[in-house]
């Protein structure tokens, strides 16, 4: 049987599997010159271990043969049950017969135009998926400094969405590190990288994306609780909630970086088929259910306020302004990784991707445009805000004025 490759990326597999054939081959060709030759006997006698390449060819005596069959790795050949045969002659090893090109029919590949075709589509995602992040870092950075500069914003509901805000720009950073360090240089082997700094940004990588997946989950969590607790001061609330959006990821990558070190250290560790990936991949399913939950429970409790004669119009406004956001943002954020998470990693690889890197890379943006711009409370504060600034100026100008009419 065909050992069991590790790789970065699936077409890796291919590359990794003849360089673990090919170790083999030199390790018994090594093997074998250091043994020494019988007494009496000349040292070669025969066709000793050979590597052509595709296969090894094991030592064997003048006048025999040898015969293997196709490599075997999947979606490369097609599972053909001819066999190649070289024969030992005095001057050495024949040619195979049939020839690897004969006997080992290829899977339907591109052809030329198909990859370059292909290789046009991922320059174009990265297009895209690069604007789509500078995008929403410009907003997020903006939202952020709206929240902070005006005092009467200071609270623990826009603190949360600053912590929300800051999960965003991490990930989109870690999106351009991990370009930067990956596929910056084109003649990196990324089959066989494996390297500190590329593990780093994988780590860094990961725990960007859990912290983004975790205070939605906050934000969710905070919401409800402002539905329950209608009277209860949410100031006590905010390290539990910082615990659980920056402290529980933490934990995760801590857990995922010692185990893929101890039992899986191979290249990148972005090899999303491992079976360790479900380190990081499981909580971030568990945060998405968590949510989901939330999410009935908090439009099951919305409702029965809403219907409630008790609460005025008032309160029925506040309650539909807190909400709106948040309960467009948990199916939003989740429902795509749901769907995927139920196939295997090579199924749906190109909608998979644009989902995650084109789409997802304005996420960003609309956070900012929900929780920031569109907010009733944060535009008032800038139109009260302009209002001073310009009675200011105005001011200013009367007061000189009327200095040079004086003077």
């Amino acid at each position: 049987p065909s050992p069991k490759v590790q790789a970065t990326h699936p077409d890796c597999s291919v590359v990794l599997y003849f360089q673990e054939q090919e170790a083999e081959c030199l390790e018994i060709i090594r093997s074998e010159s250091q043994t020494p030759a019988p007494p009496g006997l000349p040292r070669q006698q025969g066709c000793l271990t050979e590597w052509d390449g595709v296969s090894c060819w094991s030592a064997v005596p003048v006048g025999q043969s040898r015969a293997v069959t196709c490599p075997d790795i999947l979606h490369v050949f097609k599972k053909s049950k001819a066999l190649i045969q070289r024969n030992c002659t005095e001057s050495g090893w024949s040619f195979p017969s049939p020839p690897y090109y004969n006997a080992c029919e290829l899977e339907a590949m591109g052809s030329n135009n198909d990859t370059e075709a292909k290789a046009s589509y991922f320059v174009t995602m990265k297009v895209l998926y690069t604007c789509g992040y500078s995008t929403s870092l410009a907003a997020l950075f903006l939202a952020i400094g709206i929240f902070s500069c005006f005092r009467k914003l200071h609270c623990t509901r826009n603190s949360i969405h600053i912590h929300f805000f800051t999960s965003f720009i991490l990930r989109g950073a870690a999106v351009f590190i991990k370009d930067a360090v990956l596929f910056s240089d084109e003649s990196v082997d990324h089959c066989t990288m494996s390297t500190v700094n590329c593990k780093a940004a994988i780590a860094f990588f990961q725990y960007s994306v859990l912290a983004n997946f975790y205070w939605l989950l906050v934000e969710g969590m905070y919401l409800q609780t402002l539905l329950l607790l209608t009277f209860t001061s949410d100031k006590r609330y905010i390290w539990w909630y910082i615990l659980i959006g920056w402290g529980v990821p933490m934990l995760t990558v801590c857990v995922w970086v010692v185990t893929r070190l101890q039992y899986d250290n191979h290249g990148c560790w972005d090899d999303y088929t491992s079976l360790y990936w479900w380190v990081i991949k499981a909580p971030i399913l568990l945060a998405i259910f968590v949510n989901f939950l939330i999410f009935l429970n908090v439009t099951r409790m919305l409702a029965q306020k809403i219907r409630s004669p008790d609460i005025s119009k008032n309160y029925k406004q506040q309650y539909m302004r807190l909400t709106k956001s948040t309960l467009l943002l948990i199916p939003l954020f989740g429902v795509h990784y749901v769907v995927f998470a139920l196939f295997p990693e090579h199924i749906g690889v190109d909608a998979r991707l644009y989902f995650e890197l084109v789409l997802g890379s304005y996420q960003g943006f609309l956070v900012a445009l929900l929780y920031c711009f569109l907010n009733g409370e944060v535009q008032a504060e800038i139109k009260r805000n302009w209002g001073k600034w310009q009675s200011s100026m105005e001011s200013n100008v009367f007061n000189l004025a009327t200095q040079d009419f004086t003077a």
